[in-house]
């Protein structure tokens, strides 16, 4: 169900300033958005940071958390990173693994085929040999 449309108190009558309901989920921003937020930010006077923040719709704790990553790591630091944890095997490890189980399945198969064959070999050992024991007057 939709949430209800918020009707701010207008600062004159014939304003009315109604919020539009978020469609999508979370709000992403961007490495250079998060930037430019920073310096406005920091850029505000005494007693309208609060003012900014919530005109921007974003918590305190998300600009303190921007700042120390652009003091950590710099503007690469603000770039958005996949949830979850980090891969354990980049894309060089994963096609030496499927290389690797390749293989296996490969000389598991040419296993079986070398048994094969050699079965093959006793089978016309056999035969060769019966057909030599075997005399024509015995048929």
């Amino acid at each position: 169900m939709p949430k209800p449309l918020r009707i701010h108190a207008p600062e004159s009558p014939s304003t009315i300033e109604v919020a539009a309901p978020r469609t999508q989920g979370r709000r992403q921003f961007s490495a250079s958005e998060k930037k430019r937020i920073v310096q406005a930010a920091d850029a505000c006077a005494h007693g309208e940071l609060g003012a900014f923040l919530r005109k921007q719709g974003i918590y305190h704790s998300q600009l303190t958390d921007w700042r120390a990553q652009l003091t950590r790591a710099g503007a690469a630091g603000l770039t958005p990173k996949r949830p979850g944890p980090a891969p354990k095997r980049d894309a060089k490890d994963r096609e030496i693994q499927a290389l690797n189980s390749k293989v296996k399945k490969l000389e598991k198969e040419l296993g079986i085929v070398n048994g094969l064959v050699d079965l093959q070999k006793k089978v016309h050992a056999m035969f060769s040999a019966l057909q030599h024991n075997e005399s024509p007057c015995t048929r």
